[in-house]
Formats: C-alpha cells, structure tokens, sequence
C-alpha cells in the first residue's frame, strides 16, 4: 500500500455550475473523470497538511462508490481526518451544520440534488467551505481552471474502508470517522425550535403526511417527525433512501410529488403536508387542499418568525433570489429591516449571512433557509411551519390567507422547459436582449413595460459583480416577468420563465394563481417567440 500519482489528461467539460459539477452517472464512471475533479479541487483549495473535511451524499447509485475514491485520493493528498456519513448518506444541510460544528476545513457533497437518479441518470459533486456553504465563484473558477491543465492525480493504493458502521479506522495516515448522519443535525433542530409545542400538536390529532420521494431526508424525518416529536408510523412515506429513488423524480413539486398531492386533496386529508427533494435541501408545504408557493412560505417564515425560539429576537435581515417574488420584501418593510435581492444560488446568501446582514434567505424553486446553516434547508422548513401551527392553532389555509389580507398577494407562477435545444433556449435569450429597445414603455393590454435588463448584482460584502443572472421585465405596477436559464440540469437546456402579479384587494385573492396571471403568461410567450423559437408547446412543470 501506498500513494499513487497517475499520469491523466484534462476534460473539457468541468466547469462547475450553481451547484457543482453534475453529469449523467456513465460521464463520471469513465475513466479519470472523477478522479481529475477531485484533484482539481484539493490543487485549488490549498488545505494544510492534517486538515479535517467532511464527505457525504444523497444516496443515488455511484454515491458509494464515489466515497472510496475520494477517500483514497484525501489520504494521498494529506488530509489528515474525512468526516463520513454512515453508509455515506448525508443531507446536504446536515453535512453543512458539521463542518460548521466541528471546524473543519470544508466538506464534498456528493449530489444531483432534485435530479433523477439510477445507472442512466444523474451524479454531481461540489465543495462547501469552511462556513459550510458552497465555493465562492473564486474557488470554482479556480477549479476549472485547474480542470483544464491537469496531468495527474495522487491516489492512496489500499482496499475499501468500511462506511457501514460508526466508528473510527485509518487509511495510511488519515482517520476516517464514520458518525451518525443524523445525530448533530437534529440536536440543531431542537435547538430552534419549540419541540414540546409540536410534540402537543401531533399529540392532538393534528395528522401530518412527509414525503421524503425515497431520498436522503427519510432517515432524517423519520428520526425528527416519528421518532422524537412523536408523530404516529407511518406520517414520513417513502422514507428509505434509494439509489434510483425509486424510479421517480425527487423534485418537491406538485408534478413529481403526486404521490403527496394525491393524499393531501384526497378524501380525509390530513392537516399537513411536506416533500423534500434528492439531498434534502427543498421543500413543499401543503395544508389541506392548498399549495404554499415557495415565495410565499418564506414570507410567512418571515412574519411568524419570533413564534421559533431560535428566532424569537427577530430578524436580521431577509435574502431572496431575483426570480423570487417580492412577498418577503413586504414583511421587510413592515418589519423595517433590509431585504437583499440576489442572484439564483445559495453561495450569494453566504456571504450576506457571515456579514450578519440577514437570518433568513430563500429561492423560488423551493428552497429556504436561515444563517444556523449555509444550505438551504428542507426539513428545518417543515419544522419552522409546524412550530408557527403549533403557536397559532390555525389551519395552513387559514395562516396564508390572513396573511395576504395584511400584506397583499404575490400572484406566482413558475413555467419550466426541460431539455430544451441548447441553441434554441440561448436564441430565446438573445431575442428578448435584442428587443430591450422596443420593450421599454411598451404597452400589453393593462401592462406599461417599465423597464427591462439583464440582472447583475454587486455583492455589498466583497463587492464582487455577477452579470447575466437572468432577463427581467418590470411592469410600472409592479408586476414581472422573468426569463433564466437554469444551471441544474445535465441533458439540453431548461428554461424558467417566473410570472409575478401583485393583488392588494382581498376580493381577488381567492383566485386561481393560473387564471390571476394568464394575460402575463400571454405577454411572457409573445415576447420571447419561445413556442416558435424551440417548438415546445408546453412547460414540462408548472409550478
């Protein structure tokens, strides 16, 4: 036994996106191409001999095998400790809260995040510092600059290390730890929330349902939600992690969470329902026949926030993403504190919430979080609404619409096309940046264009500048329409276009979200040519 350096040449394709490098599983599995990443990493992050790091994922095919490789390359590289989930499941916020907990010097996460997974579907991997939170685009760009000119790898020559059972054992000179996975995160959660006021809820009747889509959260919830808030076998489904997720598609939407959505408008519903995506890190809430849109669930989190003890001196600041509506911007106001609009991506809420200019931050496509992690957070989500019920003593329905009569209503609606044509998607873009001219003051039925561009953003804390973060068109009443090219998927190109309309009047709010924003969805199709521009008649997801 011993270390290994193997000569290699670069790949062109390793260019990090908003979460890491994510390829289809047989794209890693060839020969080198983890092995080049991960070098890459470990060249351009420049941890001191004997530093400490944690490793986990999700739990999809190749995760395991995956661990042994980077292992072994850790002990090459002089890594003198590696923090292993045990059988290497570890959510994506849990590995965040323990490198924050036990200082070390980062972590990799072994993810694809909501895509799908199995020998034919999806694998990613990315670097969390040492705050927890994913690389700055310093350190990616460092990454794949270092990517494209590798030439070799150093590799520690030894069998597998056992990652089935909790304990400590060795590989040359670096010690492995395997822990608990699930251990350090709920301690966390119990310290931000009233557990007691929760365990009374779900002592009372109140029935809840969690799908965990057979992902990494099912050990999590079972572990919180069943086994120390009480709640009756059998309310956390599809709990076991699977490498294929069962064959179906861990995005907590009412798309791919039909299981969920069918028991939550069914007869006898229960009172709440919840879903959390591949790695843990989105959620969906449910009350009885009603859907929280994302934006809206971070502003209830946001109103009701003194409701949690972790929380109950108030809020520092809130974060959303531009795509985000402006929900959480109304309950900032009334609260007087800031709300920061930032780029799509949760490294932009990191260095906001290390400055301590926020507490809470969330994104659209359902993620949310406070500052006791730098990940979005699923189930600390699914914990924050069930404190806020236990407080309140009021349905989810009932809570969304008291709060619309004193804030307004965000009319929001996501239009997602999946594995569209690269060029046709980057025509679509180039299309709308051409026509910035004729848009403005233009006039669509009852919306006046008041202005449109291309969203960049300076960091107020390093004051770094990110461009080309997604086209927006702002209506003079404040309405939106916003066109992105996400940066999650791994076949094609996806598409997001995010329609936004405000509603004051309570007389409207009981509409149908689809119906409140046709006309904008209208406008949104005939600005940007994208039907006859990809030949894609309709989204993949609505959301």
């Amino acid at each position: 036994m011993g270390i290994r350096v193997i000569s290699t040449q670069p790949f062109s394709d390793q260019k990090p996106g908003t979460s890491g490098l994510r390829k289809k599983v047989p794209v890693f599995q060839q020969p080198h191409y983890l092995e080049n990443f991960v070098q890459s990493i470990f060249d351009s992050i420049a941890a001191p001999k004997g530093a400490a790091m944690v490793l986990g994922g999700d739990g999809r095919y190749y995760n395991r095998a995956a661990i042994q490789i980077i292992l072994k390359m850790a002990a090459a590289n002089g890594f003198g400790k590696v923090i292993v989930g045990r059988g290497g499941i570890l959510s994506t916020p849990a590995a965040s809260c323990v490198i924050r907990k036990y200082q070390t010097f980062g972590g990799i996460i072994l993810s694809a995040s909501h895509n799908p997974g199995g020998p034919d579907g999806d694998f990613g991997i990315k670097y969390n510092s040492s705050n927890g939170g994913p690389a700055t685009e310093a350190v990616t760009e460092a990454i794949f600059a270092r990517s494209k000119i590798i030439n070799e790898y150093r590799i520690f020559d030894a069998g597998d290390v056992v990652i089935d059972k909790v304990g400590v054992s060795t590989l040359g000179d670096m010690q492995v730890q395997v822990f608990d996975p699930v251990g350090d995160y709920a301690e966390l959660m119990e310290s931000l929330f009233d557990f007691a006021a929760i365990r009374n809820l779900l002592s009372s009747g109140f029935a809840i349902r969690f799908d965990a889509m057979h992902a990494v959260n099912g050990p999590y919830a079972k572990g919180i939600l069943e086994r120390r808030l009480g709640a009756p076998a059998g309310s956390v489904m599809n709990a076991a992690p699977l490498e294929d997720f069962g064959g179906g598609h861990p995005d907590p939407n009412l798309t791919y969470a039909h299981d969920l959505v069918e028991i939550m408008y069914g007869g006898n519903a229960p009172d709440f329902g919840a879903a959390s995506d591949g790695d843990g890190d989105r959620n969906m809430i449910l009350g009885r026949k009603f859907f929280v849109t994302p934006s809206d669930s971070l502003a209830v989190i946001a109103a009701n926030a003194t409701l949690a003890p972790g929380y109950h001196k108030g809020l520092a600041g809130i974060a959303r993403s531009m795509p985000t509506s402006a929900a959480a911007d109304r309950v900032a106001q009334a609260l007087g504190i800031p709300c920061f609009e930032t780029p799509t991506g949760w490294k932009f809420f990191g260095n906001l919430m290390d400055a301590g200019k926020v507490t809470l931050c969330g994104e659209e496509s359902f993620g949310t979080g406070s500052n006791h992690v730098r990940e979005k957070d699923g189930l600390w989500a699914v914990l924050f609404w069930l404190n806020i019920l236990a407080v309140r003593k009021q349905s989810v329905e009932s809570i969304l619409r008291e709060h619309w009569a004193e804030y307004g209503r965000n009319f929001y609606s996501r239009y997602d096309y999946e594995g569209l044509p690269t060029e046709a998607a980057h025509g679509v873009m180039q299309h709308l940046k051409n026509s910035f001219a004729t848009l403005a003051g233009a006039q669509f039925g009852k919306y006046t264009v008041k202005f449109c561009d291309d969203f960049s953003y300076t960091d107020p804390v390093d004051g770094s500048v990110s461009k080309g973060q997604g086209i927006r068109i702002i209506f003079t009443d404040g309405s939106r329409i916003v066109f992105r090219l996400s940066g999650t998927g791994t076949e094609g190109a996806t598409l997001r276009v995010y329609l936004e309309a405000f509603e004051a009047d309570v007389a409207h709010h009981h509409l149908d979200a689809q119906a409140a924003l046709a006309e904008l969805i209208r406008i949104a199709l005939q600005v940007s040519e994208l039907k006859q521009r990809t030949g894609r008649e309709q989204p993949t997801v609505i959301t």
